[in-house]
C-alpha cells in the first residue's frame, strides 16, 4: 500500500537512528555575526507589496529584517562573522583544521561558499566545503563538527552558516517575501573538556517533501532560460501552511528525542534556541517540548528569517547577553527545506 505523503516526516522521525550515546566532548569556544546594514521593515514593505505591518507582526512576529548590499554575496557576510568569530576565541583563522559552510545561498554552484569564505580570509589547506541542508544548516555543521573532532582527525573547526535570502525571494509574492532576511553567524569549535559537549542529538530527512519548499530551477533538473526567469522559477517557493504543520511536528520530535536520549526533562534546560521561521512555528514547538517562555531566545523580530544563519546569529546574540554560561544545557532545534530537521542538546 502506497504512504500517505503526509505522515513520511514523522514515521521518518520513529525511523531513523536515534538512541542514548556517550557524550561526545566538544566545546564552542567563540560565537560571531554580521547582519548587513540596510533594514527592510514592515512599513518599508507596505510600499512594495499589498501587506501591512499589522498583518505581518501577527503573522509572523517579524518587524523587520536585513537585506544585503548589491555587492554583498553570502562569502562575504560568513568571511566577517567566522573572522569575529575567531577572534573571540583567540584563534586565527589559519589556524582552523576545517572550514564548514552552511548556506542554501551559495555565491556559486562552484566552487563552494567555504572555499570563497578561505579566498576572502586568506586562508588555504584546510578542507572546505558547505553543507546545503536549509535552515537545519547549523545543526548538521555542528553534527560534522562534532564527528570530526571526536575522530581525531581535526582539533579546530570553524563552522559559519550564512544566507542573502534577498537574492532569491520573489518581491510581488508577499506570502514568502515578508519572512526572509540576510545574515550569517558563526562557531568556533574544539575538544571539550568533561563538563561539556554534545549529550544528544537527532537529525534526519525526509525528501518525499522536497518540492513543498524549494528553488526550482538553476540546477540541472532545469537549467536557467528565459523561461524559468520570466517565471519566477529561481525563487523560493513555498506551501505555507503544509510546512507549518511539518516544522511543528519535527522540531518538537526531534528536541523530545534529543532530550529522552540525553536523560534529561525541559526544566533543566536553561536556553532554547529554535530556527527562527516564524512566531507561531516557534511558539508550538515550545509548547509541545514544554520549554518555558521565558527560556526561548528570539532575535525574530529584528531580522526575519535567516535560513541556516537564524540558529548561529542568536547564538551569539544570546552568548553575548549573558545568557549562557558554563554548565547550561542548551536546545537548538531546526527544521529546513528536504525536508530536514535537528535537535541538539548541549553542555556549555
Amino acid at each position: 500500500m502506497k504512504k500517505n505523503r503526509a505522515c513520511c516526516t514523522c514515521e521518518g522521525l520513529r525511523e531513523q537512528q536515534s538512541r542514548p550515546a556517550a557524550v561526545r566532548s566538544i566545546k564552542i569556544v567563540g560565537t560571531g555575526r554580521t547582519l548587513p546594514e540596510r533594514v527592510l521593515s514592515n512599513v518599508d514593505l507596505e510600499g512594495m507589496v499589498d501587506t501591512s505591518d499589522a498583518w505581518i507582526t501577527e503573522r509572523t512576529g517579524i518587524k523587520e529584517r536585513r537585506i544585503a548590499a548589491p555587492d554583498e554575496a553570502t562569502s562575504d557576510l560568513m568571511a566577517e562573522a567566522l573572522e569575529r568569530a575567531c577572534g573571540r576565541a583567540n584563534v586565527q583563522p589559519s589556524e582552523l583544521d576545517a572550514v564548514i559552510a552552511a548556506t542554501s545561498t551559495p555565491d556559486t554552484l562552484f566552487p563552494s561558499t567555504g572555499c570563497w569564505v578561505q579566498q576572502k580570509l586568506a586562508i588555504r589547506g584546510m578542507p572546505a566545503f558547505d553543507v546545503s541542508a536549509g535552515c537545519t544548516g547549523f545543526v548538521y555543521a555542528l553534527e560534522l563538527a562534532a564527528s570530526l573532532i571526536e575522530s581525531g582527525r581535526v582539533r579546530i573547526v570553524g563552522i559559519v552558516a550564512g544566507e542573502v535570502m534577498s537574492r532569491v525571494i520573489n518581491w510581488k509574492d508577499r506570502g514568502t517575501c515578508v519572512l526572509f532576511g540576510d545574515g550569517a553567524g558563526a562557531a568556533i569549535v574544539t575538544r571539550g573538556d568533561s563538563r561539556s559537549g554534545i549529550l544528544a542529538s537527532n537529525w534526519g530527512a525526509d525528501g518525499t517533501l522536497a518540492q513543498i519548499l524549494y528553488q526550482p530551477a538553476g540546477g540541472t533538473r532545469r537549467p536557467a532560460s528565459h523561461e524559468t526567469v520570466d517565471g519566477q522559477q529561481h525563487t523560493v517557493h513555498m506551501e505555507g501552511n503544509t510546512v507549518f504543520k511539518h516544522a511543528v511536528k519535527a522540531m518538537s520530535s526531534a528536541a523530545v528525542n534529543a532530550m529522552r536520549d540525553a536523560g534529561v526533562g525541559p526544566d533543566e534546560i536553561a536556553l532554547m534556541i529554535p530556527h527562527q521561521a516564524n512566531l507561531r512555528i516557534m511558539e508550538a514547538t515550545r509548547e509541545r517540548t514544554g520549554i518555558p517562555k521565558e527560556k526561548v531566545f528570539s532575535v525574530l523580530d529584528r531580522y526575519g528569517n535567516m535560513s541556516a544563519a537564524t540558529i548561529p546569529v542568536a547564538l551569539d546574540e544570546a552568548w553575548e547577553a549573558g545568557r549562557l554560561r558554563d554548565g547550561d544545557l542548551l536546545l537548538l532545534s531546526a527544521f529546513g527545506t528536504g525536508f530536514t530537521w535537528g535537535a541538539s542538546i548541549i553542555r556549555w
